[in-house]
């Protein structure tokens, strides 16, 4: 038996969920963040799950905000078994939450209690974690608070970033949500409540601190720096210029906190140093550090901010 399911939600990591959903369930509507202005306010973007969701011929629709009764009303008069929410970017209303018979299913990116919020696969990440996970969860009106019924661990790897993680959780998130299903069918559903003495929360990604602050060990600089790419990008300014470090390494020399400390930029640190591999003057396309530094030159022994 197949259940019939509203899907809510908004970027790339929910796009394989929807995708898996809809070929083992059938998906009766999607609802999404409304398009964004491309940059001076041009070409209108639709979210990837709005693209996602028009390919598979999919209903969409895009809200400014849920506190009309429009949508209300919608889902009210859905004949669905389910909502499932996946990042869709604002907070679910209790006269939501509040619809008899019908559950609210949240597909959220760490091992809750830890990491309830806006950017739990950055901040866990950039804490230096040795691992995540997917918890499906009720949602309740309290943010991420909600009982869960499955959770799935998964490492984080040294050279994990947003991205490359983002994509390995999302596809454990689309299978996870399949077998929480199941148990549904089967009414083996078993809810656990969170340990409120654990919960740390993930609060959303403020650009100002994506600045790299030099006065810290190498590691934590190379986690920030691995958590915050690709967006916003942990950056550092020079002559005027915000130049963002894609990736990097540590090294092991020595020297003065954000001094650059050879020409192939390997910058000092409060402990070790880090060795730039991939960067990017702001406006500008992604380099490696030689072929960067053939057209902009960063010279040993300066101090960088």
């Amino acid at each position: 038996m197949s259940y019939k399911i509203l899907f809510m939600g908004t970027p790339e990591f929910s796009v394989p969920i929807l995708k898996k959903l809809h070929f083992e369930h059938k998906i009766i509507g999607v609802i999404t963040q409304p398009p964004k202005k491309k940059s001076r306010g041009q070409k209108l973007l639709k979210s990837p799950v709005h693209l996602e969701a028009e390919k598979l011929k999919i209903p969409v629709r895009y809200p400014d905000n849920l506190k009309s009764n429009t949508e209300l009303d919608y889902i009210k008069n859905a004949e669905i078994d389910f909502v499932v929410v996946v990042a869709y970017g604002q907070i679910i209303p209790d006269s939501f939450l509040n619809i008899k018979n019908l559950i609210f299913l949240n597909i959220h990116a760490s091992l809750l209690p830890r990491w309830r919020g806006a950017a739990p696969i950055q901040r866990s990440i950039m804490e230096m974690d040795t691992e995540t996970g997917i918890s499906i969860m009720k949602i309740i009106p309290k943010l991420d608070a909600g009982p869960f019924m499955l959770q799935e661990k998964i490492s984080i790897n040294e050279g994990d970033n947003f991205s490359l993680l983002s994509k390995k959780l999302s596809e454990i998130g689309a299978n996870l949500i399949v077998e929480a299903l199941s148990l549904f069918k089967k009414n083996e559903v078993n809810f656990i409540n969170q340990d409120e003495k654990n919960v740390t929360y993930a609060k959303k990604i403020n650009k100002r601190e994506a600045k790299i602050n030099w006065n810290k060990p190498a590691k934590k600089i190379i986690a920030e720096i691995n958590g915050l790419n690709p967006f916003p990008g942990a950056w550092f300014e020079h002559e005027g210029n915000r130049i963002k470090i894609i990736e990097a390494e540590k090294s092991e020399h020595s020297g003065g906190e954000g001094e650059v400390l050879t020409d192939d930029l390997i910058i000092g640190c409060k402990e070790k140093s880090i060795k730039i591999k991939f960067i990017q003057k702001e406006g500008k396309k992604i380099l490696q550090t030689n072929n960067f530094l053939t057209g902009y030159k960063i010279k040993k022994g300066e101090i960088l901010s």
